[in-house]
């Protein structure tokens, strides 16, 4: 083997070459003297291991390219990997073809790669939060704490689309657990105003469901499991048919109490101590909000009132009952009807004792009375005021007549000028009777026939009173027109006497005032008396035939108020004359 001239002309260099390396093992060679033969075997030898080290640097760099090509198919894979598991190829420019060295291809794909593994691990963040959100509702609604651990993210598909499904139904979930929050605060407050109106402990009752129910501080962190809403809907039922039971025992109560009251005519000072229980009588069971309205103590209560009542109830029936009789007997006295105020009262004394009778119904009987007797003194109003009218007109006509007796009347004395005035009004009235006596008798036939009796003024018919006081009437002004003729009969006599003797005998004596209009014998079995002075006296009594005797006389106020004496016999009918100045008469 030759070797080259300039290495051997320069054996010595500052680095090493395989040709300075060469030369100066052929020195030593020469120097040695080394055969041709071993030196040709060195050298083979030296291009043999030479041979072995290309060799392996061959196979090194071809394993070194064959481990590029994985790595830039590893890498293209991932690529593709991360392009379709993202879903998202517009975000990134991603190199297409194989254009270039295997390092070249590998260091365009190197940025992309970098990109898209740094968004995967941003999305695989995103769908952890998202999924642990949703676990974490889902086991809040479960009510398990085991669902509320970490998440195993599926990185095959972590593409906006599936973010999005994931966040769709996180939102729906949300909006599940805002909906079961709103619910479980309806049915909480809703507790708190039940256990208000019955005065029950709010605190123990909403603990006893969910602890978590009674923190009023962060409504998050309340249970909004299927568990809880079903036992705070279980409670609240149980609490509103406890409140409707309670309101119906109470509004029985005050129904109780107020018949109570009404049957003792409890005042109203004692009634007003259980305003707060018969407030509620009528209400419905959604009205009923006050704190304590349907606490168990408040109706202990009205249940004690209630047997206090109970037991003073017998005691102060009679008294009540009478009282009722009495407004009973007040209605009869004012619309002048007969009657028989001491049976009604033995009657009603001997139910009570017996006890055979509820006193509520005994009572209601006696109530039931009195609104039959205020409908027949409403019936008679009519009637009555135009009876008022005409005995009124009878009082008038009596003093109309005593005034025209006096032959004083038109002297100058005190007053005069009054009874002048009064005199004109009496006649007006006056001239008005007949008319009002007619009017009364239609009426009252017209009364009789729509109900079928007799219509009585204190036990008298009315009608017989009426026809009687014509008749008497009709006497009167007979006996008036009989005074009128005897007085111009005894003037005319008078004159012929004075002609026919020249004096003027003393005047006849008129005839007394007092003689009466009928004799006893010729009356019928009800009759109208005169009073002194002539007039149609205003007493009225029965004949045998008739019932007590009643007499109309002034009380202490000048008002006219009946008087009735059992006592005394039977008497004719009769009216009293009473003028306004008269002092009232008493029987």
């Amino acid at each position: 083997m030759s070797l080259p001239v300039d290495d051997a002309q320069n054996p010595i260099i500052e680095e090493p070459t395989c040709g300075s390396l060469l030369l100066q093992l052929q020195k030593i060679w020469d120097e040695v003297g080394e055969c041709d033969e071993e030196r040709d075997k060195a050298l083979l030898h030296i291009e043999q291991e030479c041979l072995n080290v290309y060799e392996r640097k061959v196979d090194q760099a071809a394993k070194s390219k064959e481990h590029l090509l994985q790595t830039l198919e590893d890498a293209k894979l991932e690529l593709s990997t991360l392009v379709r598991s993202l879903g998202e190829k517009s975000f990134i420019n991603v190199p297409e073809g194989t254009s270039g060295t295997i390092k070249e291809q590998l260091a365009s794909i190197a940025p992309a790669l970098e990109k898209l593994w740094k968004k995967k691990e941003e999305r695989i963040n995103e769908f952890s939060d998202v999924q642990t959100q949703i676990k974490k509702i889902c086991g809040e609604i479960a009510g398990s704490d085991e669902l509320a651990g970490t998440v195993t993210v599926d990185v095959s598909d972590l593409s906006l689309k599936k973010l999005e499904e994931f966040r769709n139904h996180l939102q729906e979930l949300q909006k599940e657990k805002s909906q079961r929050l709103n619910k479980v605060l309806e049915f909480v407050n809703i507790l708190h105003d039940i256990c208000g109106v019955l005065g029950v402990d709010f605190y123990s009752t909403v603990s006893d469901v969910h602890p978590s129910l009674i923190d009023a501080t962060c409504a998050q962190s309340k249970s909004i499991s299927n568990d809880t809403l079903a036992r705070l809907a279980k409670s609240v039922t149980a609490l509103e048919e406890a409140k409707k039971q309670r309101l119906h025992k109470l509004q029985d109560l005050a129904a109780q109490l107020t018949e109570l009251w009404n049957l003792m005519d409890t005042s109203e000072e004692e009634r007003s101590l259980f305003n707060h229980v018969t407030c509620n009588i009528s209400d419905s069971v959604d009205e009923i909000t006050t704190p304590g309205a349907l606490a168990l103590n408040l109706i202990k209560q009205a249940e004690m009132e209630v047997e206090r009542l109970d037991e003073l109830k017998a005691s102060r029936m009679k008294e009540i009952a009478l009282k009722k009789q009495s407004e009973i007997e007040e209605i009869f006295a004012l619309a002048h009807i007969e009657h028989d105020t001491k049976a009604a009262r033995e009657k009603i004394m001997a139910l009570i004792d017996s006890g055979n009778v509820e006193p509520a119904e005994l009572l209601a009987d006696i109530d039931a009375q009195v609104i039959k007797a205020k409908e027949e003194a409403l019936s008679r109003k009519d009637i009555l005021d135009k009876v008022e009218k005409w005995m009124s007109a009878c009082e008038e006509e009596s003093w109309l007549e005593d005034y025209s007796r006096d032959n004083n009347r038109y002297n100058g004395s005190r007053g005069a000028h009054l009874n002048l005035k009064r005199a004109e009004k009496a006649r007006i009235l006056v001239s008005k009777i007949p008319g009002l006596v007619d009017t009364l008798v239609a009426k009252t036939r017209a009364w009789e026939e729509e109900h079928g009796t007799t219509f009585a003024y204190d036990g008298v018919s009315l009608l017989a009173m009426l026809d009687e006081y014509s008749v008497l009437r009709h006497d009167r002004e007979e006996e008036k027109k009989r005074m009128r003729d005897q007085k111009t009969f005894n003037k005319q006599l008078s004159t012929e006497q004075e002609a026919m003797f020249g004096t003027k005998p003393s005047p006849a004596r008129p005839v007394s005032s007092s003689k009466k209009m009928m004799a006893p014998n010729e009356a019928p079995n009800r009759r109208l008396s005169l009073n002194q002075n002539g007039a149609p006296n205003k007493r009225l009594s029965l004949n045998q035939n008739g019932a007590s005797n009643r007499r109309l006389s002034l009380n202490q106020n000048g008002a006219r108020s009946v008087k009735r004496d059992n006592t005394r016999p039977v008497a004719p009918l009769n009216y009293v004359a009473i003028s306004k100045d008269a002092t009232p008469v008493t029987p």
